[in-house]
């Protein structure tokens, strides 16, 4: 039998279901081919905001369109936020949440054998540990992302997601040094750190971040360590020097800032100031040299008025940001910013949409302008058109440069010399 995954969301989505996906073809089953009719569909789903919900539904039911007969299973964060939807969401023949992912195997042939609809949910418990999930590989991919966290105890207003994932949760040393000279004996050059509250990786085992960051640069065949979105205030001067000794570990810090508004951080439960973060990038700036500081930014959160806006813009200006996701606020039940006064209309958000990725877009080509001139080692990642292969440097500048034979899966020296609308120009050195 042949197995089809659909994954939504996060990078941590994508390491578990890479992880489902090793397991079943351990268990005996195949990959469907492109265009191949799948015995079984697996959506493992998102659940960040309403659209992501409808995402899945549209996903799936797509999916037993295309695949007529095949098990329906739904998996993810969506059931685990919201099971009694999800049990209701008839066409899922099978439907799993976020703690059952090593049942998915016992579960799809107990279906097979029974034809029996099948609703496992259980809930996060308090004290629960990490749950092993080791991978071999990332499929399709030049960097392997190493999911080393899970959970969030932060609880910010307009955030389902503690309630999908449970608390702090962290993979114990030895396994990420395991899985870390595993994937590089597989042929990654770059492992990506991802957890859903990557800062607060140890808190659990009485270990920190840094552990975690030192583990995964001694496996011998990595030869870059990147890590995923962080929580700006739990960097601190002590954290940024610790983590500027390790060579491996790339300058590019993306740090989750969603509003540049003190007012509007407060009603969200955010647990940094805006003069906090600003120390917090001068300081990873002056142990790291052109590091690349990446963001989030949420436009229109309930209540954000003109004045609180043009305060968030003009702090990203001020930063000057190497990239940003500009998104617009979408109301999530289940959370306290749900039921606040003040929305913001869908006309408003979108202006200021526009507004702010005009303006880091702006921030974004200055950043890849100093750039140029540089030489930068490359990991190549796919070719873009014939002869032309894109890659990222170790600051996560998207690079392109010509070459008669494939550069895929490579690390090589790139002087840039050219700033296009989305990326840079260079040639091999």
């Amino acid at each position: 039998m042949n197995v089809k995954f659909i994954t939504l969301g996060c990078k941590v989505n994508q390491v578990e279901s890479e992880a489902m996906r090793e397991a079943l073809l351990a268990g005996g089953f195949q990959e469907a081919a492109e265009g191949q009719t799948a015995d079984v569909v697996v959506v493992n789903s998102c659940t960040v905001t309403a659209v992501s919900d409808q995402k899945a539904r549209q996903a799936l039911r797509r999916e037993k369109k295309r695949n007529p007969g095949a098990v329906a299973v739904l998996t993810g964060c969506w059931p685990q936020a919201f099971p009694q939807e999800a049990e209701d969401f008839l066409e899922a023949d099978i439907v799993l949440g976020t703690t059952r992912r090593a049942a998915l195997l016992p579960k799809i042939l107990e279906y097979l054998s029974t034809k029996q609809r099948i609703v496992d949910i259980a809930p996060h418990e308090k004290g629960e540990k990490f749950e092993k999930l080791t991978i071999s590989a990332m499929h399709g991919r030049t960097r392997a992302f190493l999911k080393i966290e899970d959970g969030c105890d932060r609880f910010c207003s307009y955030c389902i997601i503690p309630y999908a994932r449970g608390r702090v949760r962290s993979k114990p040393l030895e396994d990420i040094k395991a899985e870390a000279a595993l994937l590089g004996d597989h042929g990654y050059r770059e492992v990506v750190l991802t957890g859903i509250n990557l800062p607060a990786y140890g808190k659990d085992l009485g270990l920190h971040l840094c552990d975690a960051v030192e583990a995964a640069c001694a496996a011998p065949g990595i030869a870059r360590v990147r890590l995923g979105s962080l929580e700006p205030e739990q960097l601190t001067p002590g954290v940024i020097a610790r983590m500027a000794k390790q060579e491996k570990l790339c300058p590019q810090f993306h740090l989750s800032l969603q509003s540049g508004c003190d007012t509007t951080l407060k009603r969200m439960n955010r647990h940094y100031t805006t003069a906090e973060y600003r120390q917090i990038v001068r300081n990873l700036r002056q142990a790291f040299p052109n590091c690349a500081i990446t963001t989030d930014i949420m436009v229109g959160f309930a209540g954000e008025t003109e004045e609180e806006f043009a305060a968030s813009l003009a702090f990203a200006k001020e930063i000057a940001f190497a990239k940003v996701h500009v998104f617009a606020y979408s109301r999530r039940p289940g959370t306290r910013a749900y039921n606040m006064p003040a929305q913001v209309t869908n006309k408003v958000k979108e202006d200021r949409s526009r507004q702010m990725i005009a303006a880091t877009l702006a921030t974004q080509r200055d950043f890849f302008a100093a750039q140029v001139g540089r030489v930068e080692e490359v990991l190549f990642e796919q070719e873009r058109e014939k002869n032309v292969y894109e890659g990222y440097t170790r600051n996560y500048t998207p690079v392109r440069a010509a070459s008669a034979v494939p550069l895929q899966g490579q690390v090589l020296p790139v002087e840039i010399t050219q700033v296009l609308e989305d990326c840079c120009l260079g040639r091999l050195v």
